[in-house]
C-alpha cells in the first residue's frame, strides 16, 4: 500500500511541476506561441496521463482491499464468527447472534465461486440457453399464469 500512495504522490508532484513549467513557459513567452511552451504543455500532457493512470491504480487497490474486508465479514458472518474491540484494542471473536445457522468457510467459498462463475456466464450473455425463455407478446412470461392475466 505504501508504493501505491509514494507513486501516486509521486505522479501528482510531477504533474504540479509541469503545470507550473506551462505556466513560467507561457509567461516568458508573453502569451506568444513558443516552442518552449510547447515542449512544456507535451511534458504536462505526458505528467497527466502518468497522474491519471496512479490514480486508476489506487483507486483499483482501494476497491480490491474493500471486496477483501466485504468477503471477510461475509465469512465471519456466514461462520457464525463476528470480530467484536474489546479493552485494548484487541478484537475477540464471539458467536453470531443470528437466526441463520453457520455454515463452514469451505461451503461459503464453493458457493461463492458458483455464484461468481454465474455472474461472468451472464456477463457474456451465455447464462440462458436458446429457447429456454418462454415469454407472450405481452411480455410476460407464461411459465406463470398469474403473470399472463395481468
Amino acid at each position: 500500500m505504501d508504493n501505491i500512495v509514494d507513486s501516486l504522490n509521486k505522479a501528482y508532484e510531477k504533474f504540479v511541476l509541469a503545470s507550473a513549467s506551462v505556466m513560467e513557459s507561457k509567461e516568458s513567452a508573453g502569451g506568444q506561441k513558443a516552442s518552449l511552451t510547447d515542449a512544456a504543455l507535451e511534458n504536462f500532457k505526458e505528467k497527466w496521463e502518468l497522474f491519471r493512470v496512479a490514480c486508476d491504480q489506487a483507486e483499483e487497490f482501494v476497491e480490491s482491499v474493500k471486496q477483501r474486508i466485504g468477503s471477510e465479514c461475509l465469512v465471519d458472518e456466514a461462520t457464525g464468527l463476528t470480530t467484536t474491540a474489546s479493552g485494548g484494542g484487541q478484537t475477540a471473536a464471539t458467536g453470531a447472534a443470528t437466526s441463520l445457522p453457520p455454515i463452514s468457510a469451505v461451503r461459503l467459498e464453493q458457493m461463492s465461486r458458483a455464484v461468481r462463475w454465474l455472474v461472468l456466464e451472464l456477463q457474456r450473455g451465455s447464462g440462458v440457453a436458446p429457447g429456454s425463455v418462454h415469454s407472450s407478446s405481452t411480455g410476460f412470461d407464461t411459465r406463470f399464469a398469474e403473470d399472463s392475466t395481468q
